[in-house]
């Protein structure tokens, strides 16, 4: 059996993304004993540009339906919760739609038939690269995420120097 021991090269893998970003949630989640604290608690600006985040100014003018306005009020416990359901999803897999059903979507909504199905196939090391390449950013920005909402949760309740 072969072993690989170039460690630049597994820093970079899926694998080893996804396993960072569920020790860190898994962390997160230990470490947070009362996650009702972070209720109304909101991320600090400096905070979600450490995450990788982007949201727009906390502004209350914004109408309820407004994607922005969700996103500018969220709290910590909004972030934990999320970050949990992703741990979830990606431990235990998502729900599909019925093949039958998810199929016959995409064919109205792209329009493709039998005809565009042999031009979708040569692409698809070019797509699988694409989208590994996207997973990789998002998990490595979740996983700040992560680091970032237990640090300030150890702020919250006034312990800032554990596990240290």
């Amino acid at each position: 059996m072969m072993q690989i021991c170039d460690s630049y090269s597994q820093k970079y893998s899926l694998f080893n993304a996804m396993n960072r970003f569920i020790g860190a949630v898994n962390n997160m989640d230990q470490t947070v004993m009362v996650p009702s604290l972070l209720r109304d608690v909101p991320l600090l600006l400096e905070e979600l540009d450490a995450a990788g985040a982007v949201c727009p100014p906390r502004d209350d003018a914004l109408p309820p339906g407004d994607p922005g306005a969700y996103f500018s009020r969220r709290d910590m416990y909004s972030h934990y919760m999320l970050l949990k359901s992703i741990r979830n999803d990606i431990e235990w897999g998502v729900v599909q739609p019925a093949a039958g059903e998810e199929a016959a979507r995409k064919k109205d909504k792209l329009g493709g038939g039998p005809a565009e199905e042999g031009e979708g196939e040569e692409d698809l090391e070019q797509q699988f690269h694409y989208h590994l390449s996207g997973l990789h950013s998002v998990l490595s920005k979740l996983t700040r995420k992560a680091n970032v909402l237990t640090n300030r949760y150890k702020q919250e309740i006034g312990v800032s120097s554990w596990g240290q």
